[in-house]
């Protein structure tokens, strides 16, 4: 099924994967979501920002794992058995690069039409909020929708594109 579907007199719907950072909701589009781990411990990388935990191994491939909650500045919680590494893809200019970001819980994929989208919420000028795409509704309750291609800057993202030789990992 499409991330995005089109009926004759409809709007067009996307389809977003939600999941918790403790009392949040949050949810990035599916077609960004590559798969969705049980959380297992990354293997740590010296002198990396706090919020990455370090990487893992994913059939061969060197994926950096990034704690959501640090990077978004929410306090740290302990690992569950609901913790999930969702593994996404995210585009910068030719590129796409394979991040996972752990999260407390994955809950479902919702389909929401524009009509359910407001634009992200105008706070202070101090604060940099390009990473959220806008704030869904269903029912009373907002869905914050973030943009997987605008969580990181640029340095960030070379910093996670680093050459990581797989032979580090050994799970």
């Amino acid at each position: 099924m499409g991330a995005a579907m089109e009926s004759k007199g409809q709007a067009r719907i996307e389809q977003y994967l939600s999941f918790n950072l403790g009392e949040g909701l949050f949810a990035v589009e599916v077609r960004r979501t590559k798969e969705i781990l049980d959380y297992r411990e990354p293997t740590k990388v010296p002198q990396t920002p706090d919020y990455m935990l370090g990487v893992i191994n994913l059939r061969g491939a060197v994926v950096p794992v990034i704690d959501l909650r640090r990077k978004l500045g929410l306090p740290a919680r302990d690992v569950s058995q609901a913790t999930c590494i969702v593994v996404l893809e995210i585009a910068r200019d030719e590129e796409v690069l394979t991040v996972g970001v752990v999260t407390d819980s994955v809950q479902e994929v919702l389909e929401l039409g524009a009509e359910e989208i407001e634009p992200p919420p105008r706070i202070g000028s101090g604060l940099n909020i390009d990473y959220i795409r806008g704030m869904g509704k269903k029912g009373d309750n907002f869905i914050i929708l973030l943009d997987a291609n605008r969580i990181f800057s640029s340095d960030e993202i070379v910093l996670l594109q680093g050459d990581l030789d797989p032979a580090v990992l050994c799970a």
